[in-house]
């Protein structure tokens, strides 16, 4: 097949006006991208403390994208038990299967190259401990899965999109993952072009029964990493679509209306996705540009540092830290060590007379 007139290539011949907005963003974007690479600001315990707090966030945002109810809280309390493998709900499950599928993309992407064998089993592995999916993970689908619009009683008001149907899907597939391999060999669009292209034609196809969404922005982590874009570890951009996810929605229904049809305009999808790269880069440039101070405290350090700044004096003795938080004595001794040798506070008297005093700088 001649890749260049496949229609895939054929739509991002876009207008004047929508070229310069893009390749605006993506200076800006690509700059953070540099900058990162080559500054080296941020410390690894702080790189590491950022990485699991969007694994956190992401799994939250991506899931509730899709009507999962857990909380970032709730998701944080069931990363830190994995090693149980038991989870009561539904929601629970679902999330669990997203844990662990970014966490690999985090840590493993230049492993993982987008082939169909890997999205079949990023599918799989995903719903892994999801119950209700146990007859169709890892499988493309077997029925139709056509977007529709309900009523709040559940009742079907219209079609909003009608993907590929099953017999053509897995030509699709190897269709879009063959172009865009191609596309990446002869750079024929910048990366993020060619990244933002795949991403809307997979949800278009919706290739599986269920889970598209989740499985769409586990491979946009898994691009955005295998061309460069490390900042992605630091800021979730599931969280910035779950913020937007009305905005979300609208650009896709107005790039999927053209879907297809003799001229193709992906237009509406690619400035609202690009605006979420951009604001994830911005995100990221804050934190290189930022003190870094608080990604180095433990979650109980974080706890002691936030609870005493919020004191209307700054200042506290062993015994208000140990009744305003809860945490054994011993504990908060520590915690207090640790923050008077950073010179975040600063020691006030001796003995049963000792207090602490808030050091901003």
């Amino acid at each position: 097949m001649e890749w260049r007139d496949f229609r895939l290539s054929k739509r991002l011949q876009l207008s004047p006006e929508v070229t310069e907005k893009i390749y605006i963003m993506i200076a800006e974007i690509d700059a953070v991208k540099n900058t990162y690479a080559l500054s080296h600001k941020l410390l690894p315990q702080t790189i590491e403390r950022l990485t699991q707090s969007v694994i956190v966030t992401s799994t939250g945002a991506s899931n509730r994208i899709e009507g999962n109810r857990l909380s970032d809280e709730e998701v944080e309390a069931l990363y830190r038990k994995m090693s149980i493998k038991s989870f009561k709900t539904r929601d629970e499950q679902e999330v669990a299967g997203y844990l662990e599928m970014l966490e690999r993309v985090f840590e493993h992407y230049e492993d993982i190259p987008v082939s169909e064998g890997h999205i079949l089993q990023f599918h799989k592995d995903m719903l892994s401990y999801s119950e209700k999916d146990e007859g169709h993970k890892g499988q493309y689908k077997f029925g139709p899965n056509r977007v529709e619009a309900k009523d709040q009683r559940g009742k079907l008001v219209g079609v909003v999109f009608d993907p590929t149907p099953p017999h053509l899907t897995a030509k699709e597939m190897r269709d879009l993952i063959d172009w865009y391999h191609w596309a990446e060999d002869e750079k024929f669009k910048h990366p993020l072009i060619l990244v933002a292209n795949f991403v809307f034609e997979y949800l278009a196809i919706h290739p599986f029964q269920d889970g598209n969404g989740r499985t769409s922005r586990l491979l946009t982590n898994l691009m955005l990493l295998q061309h460069g874009y490390n900042f992605t570890t630091l800021v979730s951009h599931e969280r910035l679509i779950e913020e937007s996810k009305a905005e979300y929605y609208l650009a896709l229904s107005k790039a999927q209306k053209k879907w297809k049809k003799a001229k193709e305009d992906v237009t509406p999808w690619l400035l609202y996705i690009f605006e979420i790269f951009l604001q994830q880069a911005r995100q990221a440039q804050q934190l290189l540009e930022s003190d870094q101070f608080e990604y180095l405290l433990s979650d109980k350090q974080l706890a002691l540092w936030q609870w005493a700044r919020g004191l209307d004096r700054k200042e506290f003795s062993r015994k208000d830290a140990i009744e305003g938080l809860g945490f054994p004595a011993r504990t908060v001794e520590q915690i207090i060590k640790k923050l008077v040798g950073m010179k975040r506070l600063e020691q006030l008297g001796q003995g049963r007379a000792t207090r602490y005093r808030i050091m901003d700088k």
